[in-house]
């Protein structure tokens, strides 16, 4: 858990609950490859009356120092502060009115950024299989490369977690959508929360939590109502993705290990 650090934060989320601020707050970092229900996990911890949720602080800091284009880039360029070091001390570090605050990540989006905060936050690592993951990628980034799916900076931080003693808490899509109650629920006791039933859906459409980039990503997932059952993907990979898949898989399975469920 992490100990608040008397900053100003930037913005104030709207779904922020208005309550006395805790001594301590929670501050959850999921850590997520792209096209992997990172949506849809921060819509059910929205769910939760304890909780607020924040979608990819750092986005424009990778933006900006990888160069990488996405679409969308210039939208999410203009509407967030691409200076990471200050978001994480601003946003990550600053206060809320609840005592747990969610931050959807993207790995790679740690991307020139000292990591050294990650050990005063809890942790999650939510992964896909990579063939499941590129499939549903390429769609929108057909020339996808292994910086694009964000095993690496995954492995550094469970490597990270490892060297100071934390287990590390690795959370698999697949199991997650054949039992979200049972895999939410470890989570949570793992976290020390209390499971909540509302996790297990939430209303569709749009959230006011989204990010610039959700019309370009999030269409799927303002379908839903909740969790869905899984589904094997059979689509072929691109040829140009196929060099991602076989450089994610072995990294991809360094964290099968620690997966709970």
């Amino acid at each position: 858990d992490c100990t608040d650090r008397l900053s100003t934060p930037m913005y104030r989320p709207v779904t922020s609950r208005r309550r006395e601020e805790p001594a301590m707050t929670i501050r959850i970092n999921m850590w997520s490859s792209p096209r992997n229900l990172s949506t849809a996990m921060m819509y059910s911890w929205r769910q939760r009356n304890d909780t607020t949720v924040l979608d990819e602080p750092l986005y424009a800091h990778y933006l900006r120092t990888s160069g990488r284009r996405h679409p969308g880039t210039d939208e999410v360029l203009a509407a967030q502060n691409a200076d990471g070091a200050t978001v994480v001390q601003d946003i990550l570090f600053g206060d809320y009115d609840t005592p747990v605050v969610f931050f959807k990540q993207m790995a790679k989006h740690l991307v020139n950024l000292d990591r050294r905060f990650l050990t005063e936050c809890r942790n999650i690592l939510l992964t896909r299989d990579p063939h499941d993951m590129l499939t549903s990628f390429q769609v929108q980034m057909p020339d996808a490369t292994l910086d694009d799916t964000g095993f690496p900076e995954m492995i550094e931080i469970l490597d990270t977690l490892l060297a100071v003693g934390q287990e590390p808490i690795v959370i698999d899509s697949k199991l997650l959508l054949q039992d979200p109650r049972s895999v939410l629920g470890e989570l949570c006791g793992r976290l020390g929360l209390t499971f909540d039933e509302a996790m297990l859906s939430w209303p569709p459409g749009p959230k006011p939590e989204d990010g610039v980039w959700a019309p370009y990503w999030y269409d799927s997932v303002h379908r839903s109502v909740g969790w869905q059952p899984y589904v094997s993907k059979q689509e072929a990979l691109l040829p140009d993705v196929v060099e991602a898949y076989q450089a994610s898989l072995p990294l991809y399975e360094q964290l099968l290990p620690y997966r709970i469920g």
